[in-house]
């Protein structure tokens, strides 16, 4: 007999936050998918197409995303220190001697021509000068890794131009990790003489790197070192997260301390770390695009698409100058100074790095969708520029003129480009 006995009605069962994060997750990580291989069979890097779903999954966007916000935002903290963990193991002391020795001139052109547009139209857009100091950043800094991917794709790694394209890649690398921490301690309103400091802190670590990297690099490789896969993933993931956390807690952006960390590994455990790492960095670093964009509303976008567009033009004409400029300092032909320019016009990992410490800060609230719609316009265009040089007209002047430079020097690059073969491919060194 049930008479009398009482039935409490329980409540449905709801998806757990867990749940929704791991679906969300995994809806974000098959758009990554589907548009990484539209942009490999149109042959284009996939950084923009990452930011423009970021747009589509944010605040205004048509598939928003807020349960996984949290985590996406730890990921792609993890993703930035990857990628410049990867960069910073692309180079050896040897390469950044070199590189700065033959072509420091072109280096010093680079950030003049490149770095001054942006700084006026951040003025010329009323914004402060702490806010155009940062845009100056994002205008001045070439992606190394759409460049050196897209160098990869179309076969150009043994092209005699490509090492003086490098070198300018590994001057812009090093200012950026002086530039990151100054304008980190600068977005916190710091006095003068903090500001003194945090650059005293980021030369001292650069340098301090380098000597490692010179002397001792043998000796910390061999510490790392180990034959099982597992542990030298754990060994190394371990360095780069405790690095880049001092690097943060002493106000040095903990992307730089990652990318330092780079720098004093080599031989045999940088070879074995860039066959490990490029998966998970490219899963990590297309969560950092993503999440920028998800922090952008499409709509704000519409205001700044045309000082975007017109900064974009004067900066690709910029770049273009100093490539060609730099090549043909190095005695490089007519055509390859002209493949050397349209190579440095793509923008991408950095300059969104220097705009989220903006967006971060809340210094211009223009700042993350200017970014976002000027790199869009420069990973697009610079990476078909890339891809069609050799067919793209040259400027008169290139065929007229196509001796050096007064003053230039013909010589060897400063990176001797391997012979062509299947044992020489170039690694993977950033997200395309």
């Amino acid at each position: 007999m049930l008479t009398g006995v009482a039935f409490e009605v329980l409540p449905e069962p709801e998806a757990s936050h867990a749940g929704e994060v791991l679906i969300e997750l995994g809806i974000i990580l098959l758009v990554l998918a589907g548009l990484g291989r539209i942009a490999h069979r149109i042959g284009i890097p996939s950084i923009p197409l990452y930011l423009l779903a970021g747009l589509l999954m944010g605040e205004g966007g048509l598939i928003p995303v807020s349960a996984g916000e949290e985590f996406l935002e730890i990921g792609a903290e993890i993703g930035v220190v990857l990628l410049l963990l990867l960069l910073g193991l692309e180079y050896s002391p040897r390469d950044l001697r070199n590189g700065l020795r033959s072509n420091w001139v072109a280096g010093l052109l680079d950030g003049v021509a490149n770095g001054i547009p942006g700084f006026a139209m951040g003025l010329i857009l009323g914004w402060s000068p702490t806010a155009s100091l940062l845009l100056a950043g994002i205008t001045y800094i070439s992606s190394s890794g759409i460049i050196a991917r897209l160098l990869d794709d179309f076969d150009r790694i043994a092209n005699r131009e490509t090492p003086v394209l490098l070198s300018i890649l590994v001057m812009e690398d090093i200012v950026m990790a002086v530039f990151l921490p100054i304008t980190g301690v600068v977005l916190v309103g710091a006095t003068l003489l903090q500001g003194a400091v945090a650059a005293a802190i980021a030369l001292s670590l650069v340098v301090l790197a380098f000597v490692v990297s010179i002397r001792y690099s043998e000796r910390v490789s061999s510490l790392v070192h180990s034959h099982s896969r597992e542990l030298l993933l754990l060994t190394v993931l371990g360095l780069t997260f405790l690095v880049a956390g001092l690097a943060d807690a002493v106000q040095v952006s903990a992307a730089v301390g990652a990318f330092l960390l780079g720098l004093t590994l080599s031989g045999q455990v940088a070879d074995d770390v860039r066959g490990l790492l490029p998966p998970l960095r490219d899963v990590f670093g297309g969560l950092f695009f993503v999440f920028f964009g998800i922090g952008i509303d499409p709509r704000d976008l519409i205001p700044v698409l045309v000082p975007a567009l017109i900064l974009a033009l004067v900066t690709a004409v910029t770049k273009i100058g100093t490539g060609i400029y730099a090549a043909r300092r190095n005695g490089i032909g007519p055509r390859g100074q002209w493949r050397t320019g349209l190579s440095l016009i793509p923008r991408g990992e950095f300059s969104i790095v220097i705009a989220g410490l903006g967006v971060a800060a809340g210094v211009e609230s223009q700042l993350g969708p200017f970014a976002a719609a000027y790199v869009l316009i420069l990973a697009f265009v610079g990476s078909l520029m890339m891809r069609f040089a050799d067919k793209i007209p040259m400027p008169r002047y290139l065929t007229k003129h196509p001796a050096s430079l007064p003053g230039s020097r013909i010589q060897a690059p400063p990176f001797p480009p391997p012979p062509p073969g299947p044992a020489n491919t170039a690694p993977d060194r950033g997200i395309s």
